[in-house]
């Protein structure tokens, strides 16, 4: 059996994120994956990209790492409240500022979907990997969505199962054989848990098995520490799961 390991939407949660690479070596499983953002919202942006950079992690662009690597303008969000909108440009503008040009440079070199195909005996699993979906970095989709869209996605990338994040809200989801997947988010978690939440796939001849994996890290630490930088309290507010909505 082949066993993978898929993450992303780190957002500067170094924390969160050496907990889940702890629990994948603890796992003994090689393969890694990050569907990107790497940065915005808590104060390790260069860490995390080092620590992918170190490791040799093959990363995605997320559309936070595009929009730093590149400069691109803040747009608000209508689901926003005032409140968050607020909170986002200057966090937002926080990263711009701070992460080093040599780590925008690798950001903007990151590919935007990556395909994989293993082989496990006779059968060849083809595994698509995207940051929220085929033709976008910035389009959420969520598990209620209709079979549908998923389903063409499957069959538009000819793939056994697509993987996606960036709505930071795991699920699968099993289409005769296939399978759509969210592996949730490593450092951002808009689950009522705030885990730390991946995936593994668990691959044999005969069938394809994936395990979604959420994990305690020191969330108060990582809050206090939002709290003493320049980015918006209400990171740290998030991440305790008071004051602010989940959407």
């Amino acid at each position: 059996m082949i066993k993978i390991a898929v993450f992303g939407d780190i957002h500067g949660n170094l924390p969160a994120l050496e907990v889940v690479l702890n629990d994948i070596e603890k796992r003994g499983i090689q393969q890694k994956f990050c569907l990107g953002d790497l940065v915005d919202f808590a104060p390790w942006g260069n860490e995390v990209i080092e620590k992918i950079k170190s490791l040799n992690i093959s990363c995605l662009m997320g559309n936070h790492d595009e929009r730093i690597a590149f400069d691109i303008p803040i747009i608000p969000l209508e689901k926003h409240s005032e409140e968050e909108t607020e909170a986002r440009f200057a966090a937002i503008n926080h990263s711009k500022k701070y992460i080093t040009q040599e780590n925008k440079n690798f950001l903007s070199e990151l590919p935007f979907h990556l395909k994989l195909n293993y082989k496990v005996g006779k059968k060849h699993w083809n595994i698509q990997l995207v940051h929220s979906s085929l033709e976008s970095n910035d389009t959420y989709l969520y598990e209620n969505e209709h079979d549908e869209i998923f389903q063409n996605m499957l069959n538009e990338s000819q793939s056994d199962v697509i993987i996606m994040g960036h709505t930071h809200m795991s699920f699968t989801k099993y289409f005769a054989g296939k399978w759509a997947i969210n592996g949730g988010s490593v450092g951002r978690s808009r689950e009522e848990n705030r885990l730390a939440s991946y995936v593994i796939l668990n691959l044999d001849e005969e069938k394809l098995i994936p395990e979604i994996i959420q994990l305690e890290y020191a969330r108060e630490k990582v809050a206090q520490e939002i709290e003493k930088s320049e980015i918006p309290d209400y990171y740290a507010w998030f991440l305790r799961n008071e004051k602010v909505s989940v959407i």
